[in-house]
């Protein structure tokens, strides 16, 4: 099949799928379909039924009601392991690969080289795994080890991985909530490619400007059942969220008050060098204010948000907050002194997923809830109580597992716990990775609230749409320095684009660009 050309039929079809879980219907008499050579969008708010439907797709739940037919037949799979073996790969969210080993070695999982004596082939295996690499254009040692590579690179050995087998359904949940620009832009290619080759693309993402970019399809989702199919040349941004979520675009962002004049100066970062990523940045933060802080993936956005809280040591530099100076900063410190930091991983880095609702939330202010090192459960679960209400966390019980919630309520959930603690300034990565439209409006009226109640917030995101639609001010870095700073009708994604990947030394209108 050549590029452009895509099959009038699908090649797999789920028709009038049901599937029942104890209490909850999660798929409805829904039909879905993906033609050969096509990418279609798979879209809806957390809890609308898209990964049961995939699961079905992949083997994982057999359906309790409906049929699946692939290459024009009814076909029964037996098990996730039978549906891939005829060429149904599914590449989630979550990555699935073995960090003690190495590149190539996770690549060819069970499908291991071998030679005439059995042993594995490590020569053939490395030179493949390279072959399948660079046709990704990424730029990874076969013989590294997973564990010590960055997520991003990660998610990389992860679509290596799918690709190879011979594949003739590729399902991609969230492919890019860990990569960004270049990155990205392998993927989509990596995608059209396959998609030119004829495979069948299910396309999982929150990220409604990638559904314009890459997919011929979109189909809707909402509690457990279609909403509607289209074209994607036929549909709008507006016309799939009214969709999603029942609201307008222009509702999915709080309006923004007008900054104090009088409003106090809560952070102040001075020529902060942090290792070799973060080099003479200084930035400010005031009460009631939200600044965004934009730039490519290896720009250095995390590294220096974790030199002002301390996770990462600073070389040089000064970070002031609430008045207080410090040349040396700790986590401790910078917690006594008013600051918290809500981590880009939340499962990995921010949630204890082990505990419930009530422990994650009062996991920063154990003296509150404890007397004489025993824990007393009535307070703790009346601070889990309150952050439920406050924060709106659906589904969420004091004594519920955390694990079990969306993705937008465990971020809640790890906001009210650092608001607990966080007097001046709440630093934000990436706060609505992987969460629905729907959940990243409740996320950004919480965000509203803080600054309402005179928190400042300092937010690191990728989502260009988000950093414009949340933030007051936008600092740009770009190689490890802050390459410029947009307000007012700036803040535009060209402007942000611009800055984010080219070296800039003059002042232009609305924005202040400082020499490398």
């Amino acid at each position: 099949m050549s590029a452009g050309d895509v099959a009038t039929t699908d090649l797999i079809e789920l028709h009038q799928i049901t599937k029942e879980f104890p209490g909850v219907k999660s798929l409805d008499q829904v039909s879905f379909g993906v033609r050969a050579g096509e990418i279609h969008a798979l879209v809806g708010e957390n809890g609308a039924g898209k990964s049961t439907l995939t699961k079905v797709l992949a083997g994982v739940y057999a359906p309790d009601a409906g049929e699946i037919r692939f290459d024009g037949r009814v076909v029964q799979w037996k098990s996730a392991p039978d549906a891939k073996r005829r060429g149904i790969h599914v590449i989630n969210q979550e990555l699935v690969l073995f960090p003690q080993s190495t590149v190539a070695e996770n690549i060819f999982a069970s499908a291991e080289p071998r030679t005439r004596l059995g042993l594995l082939d490590h020569a053939t295996m490395n030179g493949d795994a390279q072959r399948l690499l660079t046709e990704l254009g990424v730029q990874l040692d076969p013989r590294e080890r997973v564990g010590n590579l960055s997520v991003a690179d990660q998610q990389m050995v992860e679509i290596a991985k799918a690709m190879a087998s011979e594949t003739r359904v590729l399902v991609l949940d969230e492919p890019t909530a860990v990569i960004a620009g270049r990155e990205v832009e392998l993927l989509f290619d990596r995608v059209r490619a396959l998609r030119a080759r004829g495979v069948a693309i299910v396309y999982i993402s929150h990220r409604l400007d990638e559904i314009f970019a890459l997919c011929d399809r979109v189909t809707v989702m909402k509690d457990g059942r279609k909403v509607a199919t289209h074209n994607v040349s036929d549909t709008t941004r507006d016309m799939l969220v009214r969709l999603m979520v029942g609201r307008e675009m222009k509702d999915i962002y709080p309006p923004k008050p007008a900054l104090a004049v009088n409003a106090p100066t809560l952070l102040e970062v001075s020529d902060l060098c942090v290792g070799n990523r973060v080099f003479d940045a200084s930035l400010s933060v005031r009460a009631g204010e939200i600044v965004g802080i934009a730039g490519m993936v290896g720009s250095g956005r995390t590294e220096l948000a974790s030199g002002i809280f301390g996770a990462l040591p600073a070389r040089s530099g000064m970070v002031k907050i609430g008045g207080v100076k410090r040349t040396r900063i700790t986590p401790a410190i910078a917690i006594r002194l008013g600051l918290g930091f809500v981590t880009e991983d939340r499962k990995s880095q921010g949630l204890l997923m082990l505990l419930n609702v009530a422990e994650n939330v009062t996991a920063t202010t154990l003296k509150r809830v404890s007397r004489l090192g025993l824990m007393r459960r009535g307070p703790e679960r009346s601070a889990a109580d309150e952050a439920i209400k406050s924060y709106a966390i659906a589904g969420a019980r004091p004594t519920g597992s955390v694990s079990t919630l969306s993705g937008g309520n465990q971020q809640k959930v790890l906001i009210s716990r650092w608001v607990r603690v966080c007097k001046r300034v709440l630093i934000l990565d990436e706060p609505t990775r992987g969460v629905d439209v729907g959940a990243k409006a409740e996320i950004y009226r919480v965000m509203r609230q803080l600054t309402e109640r005179g928190l400042g917030i300092l937010m690191i995101s990728s989502e260009l749409q988000e950093v414009i639609g949340m933030s007051d001010r936008v600092l740009v870095m770009h190689e490890g320095r802050i390459n410029g700073e947009l307000t007012g009708s700036a803040m535009t994604e060209h402007d942000i684009m611009r800055l984010a990947t080219t070296s800039l030394t003059h002042t232009t209108g609305g924005v202040h660009e400082c020499a490398l």
